[in-house]
């Protein structure tokens, strides 16, 4: 294994994690990895298959390119990085995470709570 480049990989996936406000266990999950071994994965301790190369890159939304430590910005089309969206807030996608494992009658209870808190 090139030592280096499971550094970089683990570093960089981590940054995006935390920048996403995901846990270890969800990117894992959503990812297909059990949760031991991404933690393995983050630490640089191994290196992911390119399949799961993929699904990290599409989980927290950063190229291979910034993964693998290759480009300074990560973003292949200079000066094309998408602004983030006020429903991109990580506090509400990890929610929306959530309500989507709920079954229907969960979900409307999630429904009535959240409509009197908005209120």
């Amino acid at each position: 294994m090139n030592e280096e480049l499971g550094i970089t990989i683990g570093t960089e996936a981590r940054a995006a994690r935390q920048h996403l406000g995901l846990t270890q266990a969800e990117v894992a999950e959503r990812i297909g990895l059990v949760h031991p071994v991404y933690n393995r994965l983050e630490r640089g301790k191994m290196l992911p298959s390119v399949p799961s190369l993929y699904r990290l890159c599409r989980e927290l939304r950063v190229s291979p390119e910034k993964l693998m430590g290759l480009t300074a910005t990560g973003d292949v089309r200079k000066g094309t990085k998408p602004k983030p969206k006020e429903e991109d807030a990580p506090e509400l996608r990890r929610l929306l995470h959530l309500a989507r494992k709920l079954d229907a009658e969960d979900l409307a209870a999630l429904l009535h709570v959240a409509s009197a808190l908005a209120r």
